[in-house]
């Protein structure tokens, strides 16, 4: 097997890529007949609930798989504003479902038409220093100030909370994404798209094996209120079952086969942890699926639910990647 990586890691770009695609959508495709499947098979209501939340979540995979290989193809460019977008419909999706006011709205216009393109710009200039700090720093303190300016003081603190929130997932968590592009690795030019894979893969194979392990075993569940499905031995078997999945696929990514397996065990956590916290926000905004519930009130499609992983994964791989790497 060691073998077989390392011929698969001298590889062009081209070949690997090839190889990558049949790989991933031929797995897709068993995994969504075996979803098929399951959805004939089942006999009762708790059978049929599993079946449509596993496809649930291969929905998810392939929405995510689907925009990196947009992504890759169409370039740099076109990946950033690709993402920002992903990153505008997730936001408006946020604060469609969050408590705000007319006092709100300079607010909400700084953040779609100012914060949004500033930092992806920042991006894509490689002012990776600069787009750390950009909106947990300068924007945390302007949002407040801009709304006290509205002259409305009713749940000032709340509403400006849900805003900031809203902005540091949709849009500071989801630009580290496209920001892998940008790393300058050295021999390892023009291959920032790997590692834009090597996130997605491992974090969406880490939340399908946790989402079925949590489904069908009984461990007992961490906060039942907030998910009947997540507990800490799912989340395990999820993690490093991810993390083993990067190991073996260190051969498209700068790292070696440990370093691989660290990477993917960090980015795992990550997403899982994140994912978690989500589903604490949706209980509180009173929806089971981000959009599914008021879908034709606020037009919201439930994107949350296939970037909330990702959103937290990708800040911490990206800032382990380059404090390891001292990029």
């Amino acid at each position: 097997m060691g073998d077989v990586l390392k011929q698969l890691r001298g590889w062009t770009a081209s070949e690997q890529i090839g190889l990558l695609f049949i790989i991933v959508f031929g797995l897709l495709g068993i995994a969504t007949m075996i979803g098929v499947a399951m959805s004939v098979r089942a006999e009762d209501e708790a059978r049929t609930l599993r079946a449509e939340r596993f496809k649930r979540q291969l929905r998810t995979t392939w929405v995510m798989v689907t925009v990196f290989w947009i992504a890759w193809i169409a370039g740099t460019f076109v990946s950033l504003l690709l993402f920002g977008l992903v990153s505008f419909f997730a936001l408006r999706e946020f604060i469609t479902l969050s408590h705000t006011r007319r006092g709100d709205h300079r607010s909400l216009i700084l953040a779609f038409f100012v914060v949004l393109p500033v930092q992806y710009s920042l991006v894509g200039a490689r002012y990776f220093d600069l787009f750390s700090v950009f909106i947990p720093v300068y924007v945390f303190f302007a949002i407040p100030v801009i709304s006290a300016v509205a002259n409305d003081p009713e749940r000032f603190l709340e509403r400006n909370a849900k805003i900031q929130w809203g902005i540091m997932v949709c849009v500071y968590g989801l630009s580290h994404a496209p920001a892998l592009l940008r790393l300058d690795f050295r021999g390892y030019e023009e291959r920032g798209a790997f590692l834009v894979f090597f996130l997605v893969f491992v974090v969406q194979s880490c939340m399908l094996l946790q989402d079925y392990v949590g489904r069908h075993y009984p461990f007992k569940p961490v906060a039942p209120r907030i998910s009947s499905s997540f507990s800490w031995g799912a989340a395990a078997i999820g993690v490093f079952g991810g993390a083993l999945i990067g190991a073996l696929l260190y051969w498209i990514t700068p790292f070696k086969a440990g370093q691989a397996l660290g990477m993917a065990l960090i980015a795992c956590a990550a997403g899982t942890l994140g994912d978690f916290v989500m589903k604490a926000l949706k209980k509180d905004a009173g929806v089971h699926y981000w959009g599914n519930e008021g879908r034709l009130v606020t037009g919201a499609v439930g994107l949350l639910d296939r970037v909330a992983a990702i959103s937290f994964a990708a800040p911490v791989f990206f800032h382990s990647v380059r404090w390891y790497f001292r990029l």
